[in-house]
């Protein structure tokens, strides 16, 4: 998954993301607006994980959508 395609097209995948990370509110996601370093703070925060656990699960989500069109 290419995540410039993911910035690029962030309200078609926010429903995405929500469904992945259901804690993460409307508010997160707009300030994530497709940032993935973003992302990981926000679940991070929301998890209380730590950034390698939250890159991990980031990359699953990735791979489960790598061929998702916005």
């Amino acid at each position: 998954m290419d995540w410039n395609i993911v910035e690029g097209n962030w309200k078609q995948f926010k429903g995405k993301v929500k469904t992945q990370w259901g804690k993460l509110t409307d508010d997160h996601l707009d300030v994530i607006a497709g940032k993935r370093d973003q992302l990981a703070g926000k679940i991070q925060e929301s998890y209380g994980i730590t950034k390698d656990e939250a890159e991990k699960q980031i990359k699953d989500f990735e791979e489960r959508n790598k061929d998702a069109r916005p």
